[in-house]
């Protein structure tokens, strides 16, 4: 992947039925952001490795590429941008997986647009957050090395002593996918509970 370029009020959104992309794509678009509607994977993955947009609203079941082939190809976690995924009540597993391939958050349908305008304000917000601080963490402890960038901020929160609402506010993005995350990294670092978590990781302070 070459240099990305960030366009900062662009929101990409990703979804093969025309009615969905319109209807996100009208409420984006009277909040000043520009939208870019794609009814494929191919063309959306063309577009992003050379153009970063604010944020990408991407659903989970397209044909051809599904959105976790997207999220693999894209190598989602080292992507300077926040993917949401669009998942129906009955993909919450899937929604899981896409987590753990880089996606930032999820959406549950049925959604309304409303509620995604505020997730999406409220993740660009915490992105602009974390470019402008850093995540705070460049300290080695024992599994460090096993973590993605999302899940070294997500720990960075709970050794803080943050709730997973609290983390979430912080970060931008659910409580339900702060567990995810923890429970990803408690597997990664071989920590029994939240306290032996904290243990591992004050080998060396992250603060």
């Amino acid at each position: 992947m070459g240099t990305l370029v960030k366009m900062d009020r662009m929101i990409h959104i990703v979804d093969d039925d025309a009615a969905v992309r319109d209807a996100l794509g009208v409420v984006f678009m009277l909040e000043g952001f520009q939208t870019r509607g794609f009814e494929n994977g191919a063309d959306f993955l063309a577009a992003a490795k050379d153009n970063a947009p604010a944020c990408v609203v991407l659903d989970v079941h397209m044909p051809g590429r599904s959105g976790l082939d997207i999220l693999r190809e894209l190598n989602a976690h080292h992507y300077p941008t926040p993917i949401f995924i669009i998942s129906g009540q009955g993909d919450i597993p899937m929604a899981v997986q896409a987590i753990k391939n880089g996606a930032f958050d999820f959406i549950e349908k049925p959604f309304d647009a409303e509620t995604v305008l505020a997730r999406v304000k409220e993740a660009i917000a915490a992105a602009d957050r974390r470019s402008a601080t850093g995540d705070g963490i460049g300290e080695v402890f024992p599994g460090s090395e096993l973590l993605t960038p999302r899940e070294r901020e997500v720990l960075h929160q709970i050794a803080a002593g943050a709730s997973n609402k609290e983390a979430g506010r912080t970060l931008g993005i659910s409580p339900r996918t702060i567990e995810v995350h923890r429970a990803r990294i408690m597997e990664k670092l071989g920590a029994k509970n939240a306290a032996d978590l904290v243990r591992i990781v004050l080998t060396n302070d992250l603060r």
